[in-house]
């Protein structure tokens, strides 16, 4: 557990925030990221502002706009309108775009779910659909989730009409489709309770095998992170389930986190212990080299879906459903900080964080504005620093004066931003 004056500082509300995307880059991750809920999206602009700001959230993902029912509700008929949403806010922002997802066993259509399929009339229905989906987002995704959610709670495979048909071959046939109509996107599998390394994380390693077996190319496999507060699994034991991952040669992320109290409203002893699981998820990431991101789904407990999924439990998210940040949002960016700056990592856990960098090859979010780094003027004249760069914190050695109109404000002991 934290020291109490750890705790303390780490609840304490800062006086202005350093915003996370931001922290994470400097930390050595790809982005920090959100899901989009699309119908809040246009008509919340409380909402939609935190959303936009890149600072606080540089990659984003559409909830629901990508699936099946959304973008192939009948037959050969294709509507983008929903999943355009998020597409559109990551190009004007700038933001990474993860796109999400082709093949799963829900929000599917009744038409394929119900259908009289042979091995050869389900390959065309899922190749008409990868196709016309993938060429319609083609350049603007860093990664698509090919295919999610295969293996059930128990460990084994999830019954599908796709493993009726298939068996386990459309594990491969799901990954060969999607490099064939986007060959620059990041491929990933994607799926939630694998971080307790049991009988359904030995089960996802089975499936990335038969994927590289089979000849198909998988890039990453992205673990969901639907969590409980209290039962989250400790900073060292996450990143022992992530290497078990990377050591097959692929990426690693956290794609959907969200931590639910088991009843609410949640006592203050809980909020803490929330703060320590967020810690300790984010934490993980920063200690494996392949790890490139954390993306929480949904970022406000205002529209998050757990309250109608699991009744009587919630406040999952790091912002309250007053748009306010909360101790999980403060755990996430000290963790953040510490790793941005070299410092101390104040996680309840003692696994070392260092600054790293991230090798492999990505799609590049759309520019909007160029930043320079801080320069001096003159031969002998201090440097200042750049808007939203760091300008102080335990370690820190780099420039401490802002350029104008900017000020070095605090935001925790390991980091102060230029804001």
């Amino acid at each position: 557990m934290r020291t109490p004056s750890l705790l303390t500082a780490l609840l304490a509300p800062a006086v202005v925030s350093a915003q996370l995307n931001d922290l994470a880059v400097r930390a050595g991750l790809l982005y920090f990221g959100t899901a989009v809920g699309e119908s809040a999206s246009g008509s919340d602009s409380a909402y939609a502002a935190i959303v936009n700001n890149k600072s606080e959230f540089g990659q984003v993902v559409p909830e629901n706009g990508q699936k099946w029912d959304a973008t192939e509700p009948s037959q050969g008929r294709f509507t983008f309108t929903s999943g355009d949403i998020t597409a559109n806010i990551a190009k004007r922002n700038g933001q990474y775009l993860r796109c999400h997802t082709l093949v799963w066993h829900s929000q599917l259509p009744s038409w394929v779910s119900s259908g009289s399929w042979t091995r050869a009339s389900l390959t065309s229905v899922m190749e008409v659909h990868i196709e016309n989906v993938m060429k319609h987002y083609i350049g603007q995704c860093y990664a698509w989730d090919v295919l999610n959610e295969a293996v059930a709670d128990s460990g084994a495979w999830r019954d599908s009409v796709f493993l009726q048909v298939f068996g386990t071959d459309y594990f491969p046939l799901s990954f060969n489709l999607a490099k064939k109509y986007d060959p620059d996107t990041k491929l990933y599998y994607n799926d939630y309770n694998l971080e307790y390394n049991g009988a359904k994380t030995n089960k996802a390693i089975e499936l990335v095998q038969i994927i590289q077996n089979a000849g198909a190319p998988i890039d990453g496999v992205g673990f969901q992170a639907h969590l409980i507060v209290g039962s989250t699994p400790s900073r060292a034991n996450l990143a022992t389930t992530l290497r078990r991952f990377t050591s097959m040669g692929v990426d690693v992320a956290y794609t959907e986190l969200d931590i639910r109290h088991g009843s609410l409203p949640a006592a203050s002893s809980a909020l803490v212990t929330q703060g320590n699981d967020y810690a300790n998820v984010v934490g993980s990431c920063l200690d494996v080299d392949r790890c490139v991101g954390v993306t929480v789904w949904g970022y406000t407990d205002k529209y998050s879906w757990i309250p109608s999924t699991f009744p009587g439990t919630g406040d999952a998210l790091i912002y309250d459903s007053n748009f306010q940040k909360k101790a999980a949002w403060t755990s996430v960016s000290s963790v953040l900080a510490a790793a941005a700056t070299g410092a101390p990592s104040p996680s309840a856990t003692t696994l070392s964080t260092s600054v790293r960098t991230t090798s492999t090859s990505i799609v590049q979010p759309p520019s909007t504005t160029t930043t320079s780094t801080a320069q001096p003027t003159a031969t002998g004249t201090v440097p200042e620093q750049v808007r939203w760069g760091q300008c102080g914190g335990q370690g820190w050695s780099g420039p401490t004066k802002c350029q104008s109109p900017y000020t070095c404000t605090y935001s925790n002991p390991w980091y102060s931003q230029c804001l």
